[in-house]
């Protein structure tokens, strides 16, 4: 997870840091079924990984990528 969360912070392209906020977000949800929380867990993958990772994506590809 702490891999996952730093790849976040260092990736260059934005698409490749999403995927890596989803990872996150999915190793979280993981943790949380293991703390015997599953509506913790649900909320954290339908929202974290499923539900941001596709607002971010698509306001990735509506704007225009270039090389700084």
């Amino acid at each position: 997870m702490i891999a996952a969360a730093v790849a976040t912070s260092v990736f260059k392209d934005l698409m490749n840091a999403v995927i890596a906020c989803a990872a996150v977000s999915l190793i979280a949800s993981a943790l949380f079924y293991l703390l015997d929380a599953p509506d913790v867990a649900m909320a954290e993958a339908a929202i974290g990984a499923g539900l941001s990772t596709a607002i971010f994506a698509l306001a990735i590809r509506k704007t225009e990528r270039y090389e700084a």
